[in-house]
């Protein structure tokens, strides 16, 4: 991913964050075989030696990718947050210079990492209840894996495959309209705030 300066976000704490904010995520394999890119949510396991830490997601045990990860192979995982299209319209300099073209905001965080195939039940089972607990937590009763009866989930479970990824790089952007001058900026933000569509209030309040 290309990332200009002024769109850098290094802070690993934040990167952090934002996989947990937009979990649902892309996970993508390159080999000999070609490349192929599975949508996946993803659980995120912090370290406590200060590296990035470990994403951990499941695949169907019927999607052949995972056996392509049998080996170890280096994955690249992809989240997407909140994204605007910019109308040039919103910049204050159009009405001075009309040097202005249209762009568009987004944010997107790259893990890369290695990646190893789980196949223990307990390992899948604490996933699965990890997983499930983090996307409950905000629901008034939320719905728990116990909820279920038990020998259903195990029959569940056989038909899962469980992928860890040891994070050795996070690659964060956030296009922000940073590179403009604060006129131009505070333009963009009430342009997003007025418009509402998908993704534009969420985009607004990233701009600073």
């Amino acid at each position: 991913m290309h990332v200009p300066s002024h769109f850098l976000e290094s802070d690993q704490a934040q990167l952090q964050q934002y996989i947990r904010d937009y979990g649902f995520g892309l996970l993508i394999l390159a080999d000999a075989e070609g490349i192929e890119a599975n949508h996946v949510p993803f659980h995120l396991v912090p370290s406590d030696g200060g590296t990035p830490g470990v994403l951990q997601c499941h695949l169907a045990r019927s999607n052949p990718a995972w056996r392509r990860l049998e080996t170890g192979a280096r994955v690249l995982a992809v989240f997407q947050g909140p994204d605007a299209y910019v109308s040039p319209s919103w910049y204050a300099t159009k009405a001075e210079t009309g040097k202005v073209v249209p762009t568009w905001n987004y944010l997107a965080v790259h893990a890369e990492g290695q990646a190893r195939v789980v196949q223990d039940p307990e390992w899948l089972q604490r996933h699965l209840n990890q997983l499930t607990n983090q996307h409950e937590a905000e629901r008034t009763e939320p719905w728990s894996v116990a909820d279920a009866p038990e020998d259903y989930i195990e029959r569940m479970m056989q038909g899962l495959v469980g992928i860890e990824i040891r994070i050795d790089k996070l690659t964060g952007k956030l296009k922000a309209s940073q590179n403009q001058p604060e006129r131009n900026r505070e333009g963009v933000k009430a342009g997003l705030e007025e418009r509402d569509q998908s993704g534009d209030r969420a985009m607004a309040k990233l701009i600073g």
